[in-house]
């Protein structure tokens, strides 16, 4: 029996500790609808609660809210993250030194490089009214 694939599924949740856990749950869910694999399953959730964690951390805007868009296609699964802080110039964002992290008391800010490796493809759109982070994994 073929599956009728809707186009989009749409989350949103606030800016609470641990609600990146939410966003998960329904990535898995979604993964699970388009029998992604287990490794593929994996790096998708794991992208997505990074991407979660730093609209946490840097999208303090007004709106207390990160908006999430499961875009469901024959051949890949789209996501969409999208918080309305201030935003950032992507272009500026240093690769981390993995030497210097495994070292530092400070361990955070691996997670843009960590989407760019788990994703096929990661776009940023970021400007003083938020960032939309677009991540494709194909199936």
């Amino acid at each position: 029996m073929e599956k009728n694939i809707p186009a989009e599924i749409e989350l949103i949740i606030p800016i609470l500790p641990s609600m990146e856990l939410a966003a998960s749950k329904t990535a898995q869910a979604v993964a699970d609808y388009l029998d992604l694999d287990e490794e593929k399953t994996a790096e998708v959730t794991m992208a997505l609660i990074e991407a979660c964690i730093n609209a946490f951390e840097h999208g303090k805007g007004k709106d207390k809210n990160v908006y999430i868009r499961f875009i469901l296609q024959e051949d890949a699964l789209v996501i969409e993250i999208k918080d309305k802080g201030k935003g950032f110039d992507s272009t500026k964002v240093e690769m981390p030194d993995i030497e210097k992290k495994l070292h530092s008391q400070r361990k955070r800010g691996w997670g843009l490089q960590l989407m760019r490796e788990l994703m096929d493809d990661i776009v940023i759109d970021s400007g003083a009214d938020g960032t939309t982070i677009t991540m494709t994994k194909k199936r």
